[in-house]
């Protein structure tokens, strides 16, 4: 079962949410709902006021949001690989330069800075004369299909196969170290490889993903100005601390993950520690992930990756801190897999869960375990999800 052509939930499926079911949508109703008057009586958001109040708000600001058809148009650099000596084009979408990340409408991530654990984890890159980053060594191969095949109808995940569809080389960590530029640290994810970009299409504009990341919808490069080059990229709907939120997905430290997610398999992020969250010198934060909720479009409480793998739609995954929410926000999450237990679901307790502290109250109330009813916890892996968007 190809993923490319059936099951692209964790790719975004964010498009067209306002014609699905309650269970797959994720954007907030009108305020006019139950209310007198029409929507165009209400007036602006609070968001527009302060970013920290409640309302629509785009936090990566570096591209262009199309909240719709859930996508992100961004600038699309042009790199080099010092060690392969081949082209590499990349996005940016996180930094620890606070003045930058205002500048180039990134988000802010001081916790990357505890990345740079070893020399693959944030590869070091230097700046050129002409604007082109080189960096050391580090690349992504496109070639692979990526193939998710469910399990049996009575259990289908974990899933029988999970291929992903990038894997990127022993030294490849989506994270980079600029050392002719302050030594900060950018979140730089390899989207497309290749020296030619007329190969990087096939004749009818379409990626060509024997070279292309699978999370890319379109490219448009400019062979006269490499700088005025653009990728559009899908997003994946999710919650932050009870707030729908829109992110990108590009890689991830397992197969598994990287499968599901349409991410590419980066091996350096293994060196990145895990189920430290919030400690000192961490550079993670926490995802919580359900694998046993509801099912179904029509059914408000779907959640979960029995839903993803079934639906065809996202797993909803909860998000912990992102900018204007919280103070702790890292692009790379430490995945919590959490399993409602057989006596939750008897007893009807299953639900939609939608932020951090609700899904630690059914751990601690014993409703939510670890995957077979183990220890809650971190799996031990990282998923690279820079955050664009929250609703509210």
């Amino acid at each position: 079962m190809s993923f490319r052509l059936s099951l692209l939930f964790l790719c975004g499926a964010a498009a067209a949410l306002a014609q699905t079911g309650p269970g797959c949508r994720v954007e907030p109703s009108s305020p006019s709902i139950g209310a007198d008057v029409p929507e165009t009586y209400f007036g602006a958001a609070p968001s527009t006021v302060m970013k920290e109040l409640v309302g629509p708000l785009q936090l990566l600001t570096a591209g262009r949001l199309d909240q719709r058809a859930g996508t992100l148009t961004l600038p699309l650099y042009r790199g080099r690989v010092r060690s392969s000596n081949r082209t590499v084009w990349y996005i940016l979408t996180d930094t620890t330069d606070k003045g930058n990340a205002e500048a180039l409408g990134l988000n802010y991530a001081p916790k990357l800075i505890w990345a740079a654990v070893s020399a693959r984890a944030a590869r070091t890159a230097t700046l050129l004369p002409n604007g082109t980053l080189e960096f050391e060594s580090g690349t992504v191969d496109f070639t692979p299909e990526r193939r998710v095949m469910p399990g049996p109808a009575s259990a289908p995940f974990p899933p029988t196969m999970a291929v992903p569809g990038g894997v990127g080389d022993a030294t490849y960590s989506p994270l980079i170290r600029i050392v002719n530029a302050g030594g900060h640290i950018y979140n730089a994810p390899i989207v497309a490889v290749g020296d030619d970009p007329r190969a990087l299409v096939d004749a009818a504009g379409r990626p060509n993903y024997q070279m292309v990341h699978d999370n890319v919808m379109s490219l448009q490069i400019n062979a006269a100005n490499p700088f005025a080059s653009t990728v559009v990229m899908r997003l994946t709907p999710g919650f932050s601390f009870a707030k729908p939120v829109l992110y990108l997905s590009t890689d991830a430290s397992a197969e598994l993950p990287a499968a599901l997610e349409g991410a590419v398999l980066a091996p350096g992020l293994r060196d990145i520690q895990t189920g430290g969250d919030d400690g000192a010198f961490s550079a993670v934060e926490r995802l919580f992930l359900t694998i046993n909720g509801p099912t179904g479009c029509d059914n408000p409480q779907r959640q979960g990756m029995v839903s993803a793998l079934v639906d065809g739609r996202s797993p909803l995954n909860v998000l912990g801190g992102i900018p204007t929410v919280a103070t702790d926000y890292s692009p790379l999450w430490d995945v919590n897999v959490g399993e409602w237990t057989a006596a939750a679901v008897a007893r009807g307790f299953r639900s939609r869960v939608i932020e951090e502290f609700q899904i630690l109250a059914l751990v601690e109330g014993g409703f939510i375990t670890g995957p077979g009813g183990d220890r809650y916890g971190s799996a031990g892996f990282i998923v690279n999800c820079p955050i664009v968007f929250r609703f509210l």
